[in-house]
């Protein structure tokens, strides 16, 4: 048996350790085990098995620790595991322990109840005929199949380690794919198709959605078509069901593997096709470290095993869609709706011109009046929870923000409080106004709250279901509302971005958007982008059966090139003139980015240090593009101060050097945090 085991552990720091090995058990490599690190008793995952120390090993052998136990009987991750934690350290810039933690299921024992944790309805899979359109993606993408099958039994040189140039071997091998089509357009069944492919040439397949919740209708189609050899990875499973299924993927039990962004770490032997549904969505890139984006961490996956990466939307993201036009990814396109709808009719209006009563505009009452009389459904949309958006004394102009963050506190009438979207933190209204006393205060803006008690009482014999993170409070409840909706037992469904991913009701003719400026002046470069993409998005979700779908999208600035050339359905024009806006002000896809944020409790010490890091920085990279250092555009989150500095250049690389280098010669000390973000896709 082996004396020592080299392990990783989930914690700040660049290295490997080594232990004596537990008195019982046979330790392997993929197995963790139980070690006191410092005084804490941590996990540690064991990356080698050792009979003698390694000679350069700073610490006495009498010295070393002893583990105090095995946590698995059998590995739960092998080699090549250990090898992309390596690299996603590497690139994003956390510890090899953090890489690896975030990789892994947490539970301790596996869960006898794994299989049975998510309950879809009984569905039986029925075969659709593919339209011309589909049939001919379906051959090109598996045509690369084929081609990866015939390179990987050849002798080729060592795949390219650096993110840069796995682009360029991918593209010269035909193995990054865009399914490019409205929505509607059958891009499901193109994706299930090909993993069908896939796996009658006895490989394994990784298809990720934004989120679970939501796509709950290509995951019921997935299990359907697969069976038991499909396997759901999503946040409703405990630790140990998680855990379970994760097993059953490294045993190869289950083959096809559908999950949110941690699925693409899945274990998949013998993996040959990696499919992102939905690839424009901003929930592929994790807030926490590593702050890694999944497509990434696919591009990585399917360039060390040359095989196919399949990304699709409606609404591709800039840098998809600037890769497919100058011709790095293979664009695949469907043109057509295939259930009996067809592109809904959009409706512009223009708030301004309007005499409101409330939120909802006189043509959107009438639209509503009419999908009712018709038998018929209506989805509204509104990105913004709550009853109104702040409170403000209209004599001092005061308005009311959270103590702990530099946001303004969203009140919630069924609540009776207003509450912070950031730290949760809650506070009574005040009756007159905290700074100058004045009694003449009131609350602007508008929440989906709100909006519910507008539709209550200008439509009372409606029936509403308001879908937001405030409105469900059990278990479940997601679901029987997404159902009853579904099912023709209510008539208006009221949400935020919840109804704009993966729904499909045969019964809706008109989706109104309240609001298509929320969100558009955010500070942000990618504003106008994600904008675009949601009226888009929710749009798709009018006439999806019938041809008869229409949309209304209310605005007090229709004239913006997001919403004009969304509602114009002009793709084209937007992403032209995105894309040109950007390669002038140097922003991605034309450049990319690192964004380090200072935050500590005291706004002094998050100040001077971004202030140092600045200088800093500039010493050991003169000529580098560095912006700032500056105040975050929310200065503060969490009773944290937030100052940042984007470091900016054409390849990742030479920034990612220079971070290495910057974290080698600065002193953080206790009460501060840095936070690094390698290719962000918000800078607020």
């Amino acid at each position: 048996m082996p004396k020592w085991i080299e392990v990783l552990i989930d914690v700040p720091l660049n290295q490997s350790f080594t232990y004596l090995a537990p008195e019982k058990g046979e330790c392997k490599i993929g197995m963790r085990a139980e070690v006191f690190f410092g005084r804490r008793k941590m996990p540690a995952f064991i990356i080698d098995v050792l009979d003698e120390l390694p000679p350069d090993l700073p610490v006495a052998s009498d010295k070393i620790k002893q583990a105090l136990r095995l946590i698995d009987g059998e590995p739960v991750f092998n080699r090549q595991t250990v090898d992309l934690a390596r690299w996603l350290s590497d690139y994003y810039l956390c510890s090899p322990g953090e890489a690896l933690a975030s990789m892994l299921p947490n539970g301790r024992r596996e869960s006898k109840t794994a299989g049975d944790a998510f309950i879809y309805d009984e569905t039986e899979y029925t075969a659709h005929n593919l339209s011309e359109e589909q049939q001919k993606a379906v051959a090109e993408i598996c045509k690369s199949f084929e081609s990866t099958q015939n390179i990987q039994n050849e002798e080729t040189d060592a795949p390219p380690k650096n993110s840069d140039a796995a682009y360029g071997a991918a593209q010269n091998r035909q193995i990054l794919h865009y399914l490019y089509g409205s929505t509607g357009s059958g891009k499901t069944e193109v994706f299930l198709t090909c993993a069908e492919k896939a796996l009658k040439t006895g490989k394994g397949v990784i298809y990720l959605v934004p989120e679970i919740a939501l796509t709950k209708q290509v995951t019921e189609s997935v299990i359907a078509r697969f069976g038991k050899t499909a396997a759901v990875l999503h946040s409703g499973l405990t630790p140990s069901q998680k855990l379970t299924e994760w097993q059953r993927i490294h045993r190869g039990e289950a083959r096809v593997i559908i999950g949110a962004r941690s699925a693409i770490f899945a274990p998949v032997p013998n993996l040959g096709l990696i499919i992102i549904d939905e690839e424009h969505d901003g929930s592929y890139k994790s807030g926490n470290t590593p702050r890694y984006h999944a497509r990434q961490v696919a591009i990585k996956r399917c360039t060390d095993l040359q095989i196919p990466l399949l990304m699709g939307s409606a609404t591709p993201s800039a840098e998809a869609w600037q890769f497919i036009k100058s011709g790095l990814i293979v664009q695949h396109t469907l043109t057509r709706r295939l259930a009996g709808g067809k592109e809904s009719e959009i409706e512009i209006v223009n708030l301004s011109t309007q005499k409101l009563d409330g939120c909802i505009s006189v043509p959107l009452m009438e639209e509503i009046k009419l999908a009712k009389s018709q038998g018929r459904q209506s989805i509204l949309f509104l990105n913004r929870r709550g009853f109104t958006h702040f409170f403000k004394c209209n004599t001092c102009g005061f308005e009311l923000k959270c103590k702990n963050c530099s946001v303004a506190l969203t009140y919630h009438k069924s609540q009776g409080r207003l509450r912070c979207h950031y730290c949760g933190w809650s506070a009574l209204p005040p009756s007159c106004c905290p700074e100058c006393g004045s009694f003449d205060v009131g609350y602007s803006g508008f929440g989906t709250e709100f909006i519910e008690n507008e539709l209550a009482a200008k439509f009372p014999d409606f029936k509403t279901l308001r879908v937001d993170t405030d409105s469900l409070t059990r278990k479940g409840e997601l679901y029987e509302k997404l159902s009853d909706f579904k099912n023709g037992k209510a008539d208006i469904l009221l949400g935020t971005q919840m109804v704009a991913k993966g729904l499909n009701f045969p019964g809706v003719k008109l989706v109104g958007i309240i609001n298509a400026d929320t969100g558009l002046n955010m500070p942000d470069f990618r504003a106008a982008e994600r904008t675009f993409a949601l009226i888009v998005q929710v749009a798709g979700r009018a006439g999806r059966f019938f041809p008869d779908g229409k949309v209304i999208v209310q605005s007090w600035s229709p004239e913006r090139t997001a919403i004009a050339c969304a509602c114009k359905k002009d793709i084209e024009k937007f992403y032209d003139m995105e894309l040109s806006q950007r390669k002038v002000l140097q922003f991605p896809p034309f450049a990319r980015l690192i964004r380090l944020v200072f935050r500590a409790r005291q706004d002094q010490i998050a100040q001077n240090a971004s202030n140092a890091a600045g200088d800093l920085l500039r010493r050991l990279a003169p000529n580098a593009d560095i912006l700032g250092p500056a105040e975050c555009p929310i200065a503060q989150i969490s009773n944290n101060y937030r100052y940042q500095i984007i470091l900016r250049g054409s390849r990742i690389q030479p920034l990612q050097k220079l971070c290495k280098d910057f974290f080698a010669n600065f002193k953080t000390g206790n009460a501060l945090y840095i936070e690094v973000d390698v290719d962000p896709i918000n800078l607020l």
